[in-house]
């Protein structure tokens, strides 16, 4: 029952405001969402950022560093490093699946060549495929210049074509509006088996654009997304062309 640890949303209602000292909001369980409108933000572009990086454990060591030499080190909690090209095998995709106001819905993913439309419907751009969790990471653009005619977007991520590793990836998906505090969402909790993971929601609530932490793992892919927040789109087997890997 991981998966569906947190579907009920808590009466938690409050909206968040943001660290003087680093001009940040980070949205956990207890403070879950914020207003972009009150923020003076639900305009322009948002830019929405996934960056990762990898546990040490899983990278190897030396053997002046391994367990036959150091066996409490299996006591003591892996460090996080940053990564380079050679050290990575997981491939972290970022996606969003859109609603609008006038009925139409779809997918903005690497995964097929999705890549969404920033000055046109919907109003939601991909900017490229990161293969290896750079600096840089992966990004995505909403205009929110448009945002009368967005009913809702669903942030996620997912793993394309490796072994299931959230529990071995330190990710965080970050927005970073047009004025005001960037806002933060780390995927920290540890479901191993985990393919997909519904980051957050953008709504249009009454003219009023809402950030939601959603933060649900999933073990299957966008058709699981789907159904848990009622999209009803079809979906069958994507591949990602040689040009996309």
């Amino acid at each position: 029952m991981g998966f569906f640890d947190g579907l009920r949303r808590g009466r938690e209602t409050d909206f968040d405001s943001g660290d003087a000292a680093t001009n940040s909001i980070e949205l956990t369980k207890r403070h879950s969402q914020v207003s972009l409108t009150k923020q003076g933000a639900a305009n322009g572009h948002l830019r929405v950022n996934l960056a990762w990086r990898m546990r040490t454990s899983d990278m190897g060591g030396s053997p002046r560093e391994s367990l036959l030499r150091h066996p409490f080190k299996a006591l003591k909690p892996p460090e996080v490093l940053g990564h380079s090209q050679s050290m990575v095998n997981v491939d972290l995709d970022l996606g969003c699946l859109y609603e609008l106001q006038d009925g139409t819905k779809g997918v903005v993913q690497p995964l097929g060549g999705y890549l969404g439309e920033i000055n046109g419907a919907p109003y939601v751009k991909l900017s490229g495929d990161d293969r290896f969790g750079s600096a840089s990471g992966e990004t995505m653009y909403v205009n929110l210049d448009h945002r009368d005619a967005i009913k809702r977007l669903l942030v996620f991520v997912y793993i394309y074509d490796q072994t299931p590793a959230f529990d071995r990836t330190h990710a965080i998906v970050t927005l970073y509006p047009s004025n005001g505090p960037r806002i933060e969402i780390h995927l920290d909790e540890r479901h191993p088996q985990a393919r997909s993971c519904a980051v957050v929601t953008i709504e249009n609530v009454k003219g009023e654009m809402v950030v939601r932490r959603e933060v649900k793992f999933v073990y299957g892919f966008q058709a699981e997304l789907d159904r848990l927040y009622g999209w009803g789109l079809q979906w069958g087997r994507g591949f990602k062309t040689k040009a996309e890997r």
